[in-house]
């Protein structure tokens, strides 16, 4: 139960973080950039795996800027390595998830759906603690 509330206490405080709320706020746009990429690169007949890669490697380019700027309030390229580091890690997560509802037989779209809202926060971390972050 001690664990429960510690996890329960950390889920609010992430939630109630004005910087969180910034990131989902331009993350709608960078979501619907890159599920729209997503989508297309499906229909043009690329697998799940290729579709994934060509929507992260052009959302990099599209979010490091709109995250950076807008809800870290930094601009310096300086934190590209880093911001594509992270991309690297989300989209080996995104592949795994998107295998996962392959092999239960999902509708390929509905599953990227459903694996951008995990993924969502899993970014949103890694931007804040290691990304953006220069402690």
């Amino acid at each position: 139960m001690l664990l429960y509330n510690k996890i329960n206490k950390e889920f609010k405080k992430f939630l109630l973080d004005k910087k969180f709320r910034k990131f989902l706020l331009v993350g709608v746009v960078n979501t619907i950039f890159g599920y729209s990429l997503y989508a297309l690169f499906l229909s043009l007949g690329f697998h799940y795996n290729i579709a994934v890669l060509f929507s992260t490697i052009l959302g990099i380019l599209f979010n490091f800027k709109t995250i950076g700027k807008f809800v870290f309030n930094k601009s310096s390229n300086q934190f590209f390595l880093k911001f594509v580091s992270s991309y690297v890690i989300i989209y080996f997560l995104n592949i795994t998830l998107l295998s996962i509802f392959d092999y239960f037989g999902f509708n390929m779209y509905l599953a990227g759906l459903i694996a951008i809202i995990f993924l969502a926060f899993v970014s949103f971390y890694l931007n804040k603690k290691f990304v953006f972050n220069h402690n």
